[in-house]
């Protein structure tokens, strides 16, 4: 785990949690591994306190599961909660289209029309951060010009709760290609005003991005792999 660095902005609580957390998401710390108290807070620079409230912060947000005499352990992989997120996602990834279209749509299509320009860029180039970032900014353009905090709060969290499982294969080059042609379809059903295609490429693009995920994390299982 990296050495974690307090800013004056951010409470030790705040960034222990926001810290573990983003490592859990990102797949720094793997599904299953037990988290350690005093081996996290030594890794980090930080005293014992803000690294258990934290675990039991990220426990309530089902990142972590207590064990009896065991601790806390990161959650395991679970094709149904893929199934889930992805079902939810594109019902309020599908409502902040509609409320940007609404209030923005010209600036909504030439924002989204120049980020994946920029995909297309850093594809090329084999620069799969890059993309990774730029996809990111595609689906917070929509949130944000949905002019709702909220909304915008549960797209990141669910995209942030997916990328935990799209770690595995989203830093590939045909999967990233895949997705950017997702987000061409979903900006030409913008263009065309019809709500019912928008939907149909939102959903379109998720249950690709879903399946991706079910073939490289899950293809050498039976299913569900751990909670």
């Amino acid at each position: 785990m990296r050495k974690l660095v307090i800013k004056k902005d951010k409470t030790i609580r705040q960034k222990v949690y926001h810290h573990i957390r983003e490592e859990i998401l990102k797949g720094a710390i793997a599904p299953k591994e037990r988290l350690i108290e005093a081996k996290i807070a030594g890794q980090i620079g930080t005293s014992r306190t803000p690294v258990r409230e934290a675990l039991h912060n990220l426990e309530l947000e089902k990142l972590v599961v207590s064990i009896p005499r065991v601790g806390y352990v990161v959650r395991g992989m679970d094709m149904e909660e893929v199934e889930q997120i992805c079902e939810i996602r594109a019902a309020i990834e599908g409502l902040a289209i509609a409320w940007a279209t609404a209030k923005q749509r010209e600036r909504l299509i030439q924002a989204l029309k120049k980020n994946i320009e920029n995909q297309k860029k850093q594809i090329s180039k084999g620069n799969l951060n890059g993309y990774v970032e730029l996809d990111a900014q595609f689906h917070d353009i929509i949130a944000r010009l949905a002019g709702s905090d909220r909304l915008l709060e549960l797209t990141q969290t669910l995209r942030r709760h997916m990328l935990r499982y799209r770690i595995q294969c989203i830093y590939m080059t045909e999967t990233a290609e895949r997705s950017m042609h997702g987000h061409e379809r979903i900006v030409a059903a913008i263009e065309r005003g019809d709500s019912q295609e928008i939907a149909a490429a939102v959903k379109t693009h998720l249950i690709q991005a879903r399946d991706d995920i079910l073939y490289y994390v899950f293809r050498e299982s039976d299913g569900d792999v751990g909670r």
